[in-house]
């Protein structure tokens, strides 16, 4: 068995077909087929089903990933301690994310990163909440943007991105400059399905009321068209609003109830010195830079 043997395993698994990992890894595709026959022989098991549709798992293969993924995180490792002891700041970093994030906090934040540590190659997972706490556990990810308190994570906390009602100009409430959960519990709601329906759901029952839910939306975009028609109100965190929200009014929810957003990683007590700069940069960043603006009409 062999380092190249496992990273070319890895990456089929990631890119979902021996060509592309070929084309990541700089291999013809011979080359790819010939290190997974090699490592399958080696283990003696199959650890990829090969079909039209691409490439799949086999249920050895789930489990050895986890550690041909452990392995090649900790050479990882080795390579970023040697160099930063020689002074040096190289590796790869692999980021996690979930969108109003990507959209609002990591531009600036990976533009920073990369000017100050470019010998380190940046790689960004944009996904759902149970994609990228599942990355984090399989070391997919070295990083990533969630929100806590989440058991079985270990996570640095970032920001508090407080819930708003969206109501449509011309509301009855639209001059009100907060809304009380229990003055929209009869409106007709619309649900946000891209994770944080968890959080929105709870600020209801806590106060001993229940959404009037009349649609179950998860694209945000579409969400708000919906209230701009008047097919309902909705509450979403404020990070997933763009700037500028024409034809709409929007304001806290009160009491203030607030999603956690922070940075988690597998350990840390021992994380690799990419991620560690990198926990220390966004935290320095989100402290100076990030802060939530009012919505423009």
């Amino acid at each position: 068995m062999t380092l190249l043997q496992l990273e070319v395993f890895v990456a089929v698994v990631e890119a979902g077909s021996f060509t592309k990992a070929g084309e990541k890894l700089n291999l013809s595709q011979s080359g790819v087929s010939h290190a997974i026959a090699g490592l399958e022989a080696e283990l003696g098991i199959s650890l990829l089903t090969r079909s039209r549709s691409g490439v799949s798992l086999t249920e050895a293969g789930e489990a050895v990933l986890v550690h041909a993924r452990e392995v090649l995180n900790r050479l990882e490792q080795i390579r970023q301690s040697a160099a930063a002891a020689a002074g040096l700041q190289i590796g790869t970093l692999r980021v996690g994310s979930f969108p109003s994030v990507s959209a609002k906090l990591l531009p600036g934040l990976l533009r920073l990163f990369r000017d100050r540590y470019p010998g380190i190659e940046l790689t960004l997972f944009e996904g759902s909440y149970p994609e990228i706490r599942a990355w984090i556990q399989a070391g997919a990810v070295d990083a990533a943007f969630f929100p806590y308190p989440e058991e079985g994570l270990e996570i640095v906390p970032l920001l508090e991105d407080e819930l708003v009602v969206v109501v449509p100009d011309g509301h009855p409430c639209s001059s009100r400059s907060e809304l009380t959960v229990g003055e929209i519990a009869a409106e007709p709601f619309i649900m946000p399905k891209a994770g944080c329906e968890v959080l929105v759901e709870a600020a209801f029952v806590n106060h001993g009321y229940a959404p009037n839910t009349r649609f179950e939306v998860a694209d945000t975009a579409t969400i708000l068209a919906m209230v701009r028609e008047g097919l309902g109100i909705t509450v979403v965190p404020r990070l997933t609003l763009p700037d500028s929200v024409p034809g709409l009014h929007v304001c806290p929810l009160a009491p203030r109830t607030c999603r956690q957003i922070g940075l988690a990683v597998r350990s840390l007590q021992s994380p690799s010195p990419a991620a560690a700069a990198f926990l220390k940069e966004a935290q320095a960043w989100v402290n100076r830079q990030f802060r939530a603006k009012p919505m423009e009409k």
